[in-house]
């Protein structure tokens, strides 16, 4: 209600007292002490904030209030900022905070710290009206009449005091002498005017209709009932309907089925009760009986189970008539090539590698194919001559061996070997004098050079010299179980399946530099592998195998396997295809320019698959499994992208003996001869020969 209204209502209250009022409630705004919140601010509300607000009499006298300047006149204004809505943490590390109207740079203020600001804003006792504008980096403070619309705001009150939320109601239609302002009758008829241009189409539409412009569907004709047994064949109209087919006839009645039969057709006793032993279906339904008269024949007791029988007989009897197609089995099978014409394939034992006193747990063998290393839970690593079989070296390095891998440059004889959290890059003393020069000083470790490339933590993994084996060995922080060349043969790959984020990591031999891959690993890594020509990775996972790029640092493809854990990889030497081993006995073949699901699933091996390897020159790959077996396969990649992979199953190669539940741990191809090795739990390795 407003005080004009109200002096109305009330005489008593004087146009004096409603100054006073108002003059109150401006005094108590003068309180530059008080806050937004503080307890003088709402003793003196009832003042300010009465419903009753200066409307005509309090104009005059507070004229004075509306007067009132500001603390900045419009002759020194400050330079305002015109950057607009950009962000301003874009400014942070520049002097200036945006530009002005003219193009000139606002500098930054200099801001005190938080113990002076502190101070100050103590002292300051108009410290509630100050607001920190961040565009033009300055305090503003609020007048008295922005403090009075801001309560209002609150208040949720309507900003200027002027403004009547409630105005009277304006009557805007004249009632004198109309009882309805409206006419709610419908329309007479005698006021509809018929259209001269509807009429016109209506004409159109008539003459395109007689001419045959026009024309209407006719309404499909329902088939009506038919006798579904009929002879339809002396029919001239054609039927919807199915092809007649003559309904199954019944066999005629004989001499068993009449009531007085002749004595051989009854049957003895004996045969009764033999009927009783039989099965259901091989009981005869009827047996005859003999009667005096046709007076004395009861009921037929299976008269209805027939009558329905006979019913489904003709209900489920086939309507349509069917060529049978005569098939031949053998025709359905894929035409495959013979196993002759895919000779040579490893088929038999050849030589057997005697010396380990546990089971073999890793092989390698050396580019030229003349020697190849093995890896053992006893704590040893020896070289072989494949040839002949003999130990050319060992080592006892005092840890079981989980893995071992040959440098794959012929010039650099080196071998890498996982035990535990150690791995060892031991010189095998092969070649000429120069090439063991080279060899030493590559294994060399300066201990001033840094351990980590990528400002990885120094304890991840650090290089040192192992003089008792005159090799390098790599400290981690967990269990490392599987080592992969680089092509190259300065890199090289390591995984820990427990390492988290640095579950992978890669080597630079020559620099002695550790790297952690710039990619978030999705699940727990098992294998990793190098592409054969390209700067490509391939980290396999338990669920899936995920290729990355190393130069362009990002992720080409990701495979899904739909295994429930794989456990080894293999890349073509083309690069286009993969396999899969899984510890669930299945064999996954990807082709990457087909698709991200298999091409191939071949389920193989009863038990897990340990490892899977292709051949560099000979298209074969093989498998080998905890069952004790080997397989061996035909795997042709062709050049026309329009051809699949073809893959053929050759030879299952038998021979190691079960252990602790263990069958062949490992296998590798001979590098130049389709010869392939295998180590296995029973201590032996193995070379299968064609």
């Amino acid at each position: 209600m407003s005080p004009k209204k109200q002096n109305e209502e009330d005489p008593h209250v004087s146009d004096s007292d409603t100054d006073s009022t108002y003059e109150d409630s401006s005094a108590a705004d003068d309180d530059d002490g008080d806050s937004f919140g503080s307890p003088s601010e709402s003793e003196s509300e009832p003042a300010a904030g009465d419903d009753s607000e200066p409307d005509e009499h309090g104009e005059s006298d507070s004229s004075g209030l509306h007067q009132e300047e500001s603390d900045s006149s419009e002759d020194e204004v400050a330079p305002r900022n015109t950057v607009g809505d950009v962000p301003l943490h874009w400014y942070d590390d520049e002097p200036h905070i945006g530009y002005d109207i003219k193009g000139k740079k606002i500098k930054k203020k200099d801001k005190l710290d938080k113990l002076g600001s502190f101070l100050a804003n103590v002292d300051d006792s108009k410290n509630w009206r100050k607001v920190y504008d961040e565009y033009n980096d300055e305090e503003v403070e609020l007048t008295k009449d922005e403090v009075k619309l801001v309560r209002r705001l609150l208040k949720n009150r309507a900003p200027h005091a002027d403004f009547n939320p409630y105005p009277d109601y304006v009557d805007w239609f004249k009632w004198d002498g109309a009882k309805h302002p409206l006419s709610n009758a419908p329309e007479p008829k005698r006021r509809f005017i018929p259209s001269k241009w509807e009429a016109k189409k209506v004409v159109q539409y008539v003459r395109a209709i007689r001419k045959g412009l026009i024309t209407f569907d006719k309404p499909k004709e329902e088939d009506g009932p038919y006798l579904l047994w009929e002879d339809d064949s002396g029919l001239t109209e054609k039927s919807n309907h199915l092809a007649y087919i003559p309904a199954p006839k019944q066999r005629l009645p004989g001499n068993e089925e009449s009531y007085n039969p002749p004595l051989e057709y009854i049957p003895t006793q004996e045969e009764i009760n033999s009927y009783q032993l039989m099965y259901e279906e091989d009981r005869p339904k009827f047996i005859p009986k003999r009667f005096t008269s046709m007076r004395s024949i009861p009921a037929y007791e299976n008269a209805m189970k027939e009558c329905f029988e006979r019913c489904l007989d003709l209900y489920l009897c086939p309507r349509v008539r069917k060529k049978r197609l005569n098939i031949d089995p053998e025709s359905l099978k894929p035409k495959l090539p013979s196993r002759k014409e895919l000779k040579p394939y490893p088929t038999a034992c050849y030589i057997e590698y005697k010396g380990h006193e546990d089971a073999v747990t890793s092989i390698s063998v050396e580019p030229s194919g003349q020697w190849i290393a093995s890896g053992s839970s006893d704590g040893t690593v020896r070289i072989w001559e494949v040839e002949t079989g003999r130990c050319l070296r060992r080592w006892d390095v005092g840890e079981a061996v989980n893995c071992v891998a040959w440098n794959p440059l012929p010039d650099v004889h080196i071998l890498a070997v996982s035990l535990g959290q150690d791995v060892l890059i031991l010189n095998t003393h092969l070649g000429d004098d120069e090439e063991q020069k080279k060899i030493k000083e590559l294994l060399s470790v300066d201990t001033s050079t840094p351990s980590d490339d990528s400002g990885n933590s120094a304890t991840s993994v650090r290089w040192l010299q192992d003089d008792k084996h005159g090799a390098i060995k790599l400290k981690f922080f967990k269990t490392v179980t599987a080592v992969e060349w680089h092509r190259k043969g300065d890199y090289f790959s390591t995984v820990m399946p427990a390492g988290e984020s640095r579950a992978v990591l890669i080597h630079h031999l020559s620099k002695k530099l550790t790297q952690k891959l710039p990619f978030k690993l999705h699940g727990l890594a098992v294998r990793s592998t190098f592409h054969p020509s390209r700067s490509i990775f391939f980290i396999c996972t338990k669920q899936s195998v995920r290729v990355y790029d190393l130069l362009k640092r990002k992720l080409i493809k990701k495979l899904d396997t739909g295994l429930r854990e794989a456990s080894s990889i293999a890349v073509h030497p083309g690069g286009d295809n993969l396999i899969v081993g899984s510890k669930e006995g299945k064999l996954c073949w990807f082709d990457m320019d087909l698709s991200s699901k298999p091409y191939k699933t071949l389920k193989c091996h009863p038990k897990d698959i340990n490892n899977v390897v292709y051949h560099r020159s000979y298209p074969l790959f093989a498998s080998c499994s905890d069952d004790c077996n080997a397989y061996v396969f035909h795997g042709m990649v062709y050049s026309d992208l329009n051809q699949n992979p073809l893959i053929v199953p050759l030879e299952i190669l038998r021979g190691h003996t079960s252990s602790d539940g263990r069958g062949i741990l490992d296998c590798k191809f001979h590098p130049r001869q389709p010869w392939l090795f295998t180590a296995g739990a029973d201590k032996l390795i193995k070379l299968y020969c064609h």
